[in-house]
Formats: structure tokens, sequence, C-alpha cells
């Protein structure tokens, strides 16, 4: 089997740890918890990294705008093609609790998926988006930044093991079947 990278989008710090936008983080600490796996800090490859046999998972280091810094560092490193990596994210326009998978796409908006486009060249990637809306009347800058309120958090605990399980589906059945079941 090839090596494949699952990069999850977020900011580091703690003031982050629980914001909306850190959805991708969010996903991968609970792969890594369920898995006994730590992450390791990589300062020349700007990310966080843990190891699951094939499997390379990765936080960006960097913030949120220059995700794709620490992307293509990664890749590069691991020789990986862009056809063997699944970047997972929030995304505004889905309801909390939604997860979509999407093989390809624009950024939507989003500054995390917006420079791994700039610094791998493509559009075509995998993806798998994490629903953080509806969004009220207020700048989605701010928005984003939020911490989950209480009153989300048993259904973000549901999402998140949900989220892995569709990872894990992808990675074994591609993203057709994928998008077949989880979308």
């Amino acid at each position: 089997m090839k090596m494949k990278l699952i990069i999850g989008l977020g900011n580091i710090g703690d003031k982050y740890v629980f914001t909306r936008h850190n959805a991708g983080f969010m996903v991968l600490d609970k792969w890594a918890l369920d898995k006994g796996l730590n992450f390791k800090q990589d300062n020349k490859l700007k990310s966080f990294i843990a190891r699951d046999g094939d499997f390379i998972l990765v936080k960006p280091a960097t913030f949120m705008n220059l995700s794709g810094e620490a992307v293509r560092a990664v890749m590069d490193y691991y020789k990986i093609g862009v056809n063997d990596i699944l970047v997972v994210y929030d995304d505004l326009a889905l309801d909390s609790g939604v997860i979509r998978f999407r093989a390809d796409g624009s950024d939507g908006g989003h500054n995390g998926i917006k420079s791994i486009i700039k610094h791998l060249g493509t559009k075509d990637f995998a993806r798998l988006k994490i629903g953080i809306g509806p969004q009220p009347p207020i700048p989605s800058e701010s928005f984003v930044l939020q911490n989950f309120p209480k009153e989300q958090l048993d259904g973000l605990k549901t999402v998140l093991k949900k989220s892995v399980e569709a990872v894990e589906f992808y990675l074994a059945n591609g993203m057709e079947k994928s998008q077949n079941i989880y979308n």
C-alpha cells in the first residue's frame, strides 16, 4: 500500500483548540486518541505529525492561511502525490453535524484551502468537509474563531467519531463509495 497523507486544518495555540476553525485538527486528534498515537512537532516540515502504518496524520504548524506551505513540505519530503492526500477541514456552508466528501473544487472562501491550492498548483485533491454552520449574521472570521458552544459539544463528539470512521472508510474504499455512504 502507498503512503497516504491525512491533513487536518486548524490554527495552533491554546486559544484556538476548541474553535470551529479547528474541526480538522479535532478529527485527527480523535484518530490519534483512538489509536494511541502521539503527534510530534517537525519544524522542518512546519507540522505536527503522527504515523499510523501507511497513514501520515498532518496538522500544519503554520496558521490556517499558510497551510499550503506545510502540506507542500510534507508531500515533498515523503514523496507523496496529490492523489494520495485527504484534507479535513471546517465548512461554514454545511450545518453542524454534517460531513461531506469532495474529490476537488474551489476554496469556497476557506483560506486554508486557498493556500493549499496555491502551493499544490491544483484544486484536484480529496477533501472531507466538517459542517460548522449555520453562521449567524456576524463576519465569517469572527464566527470560525469562536469556540463551539456547550450545547453543541455532544454533537461535536458524535461528528468527530463519524468523521474518523468516514476517513477510514475512504482510505479503504475510495471517493465514490465514501460519497455514496457519507454525503
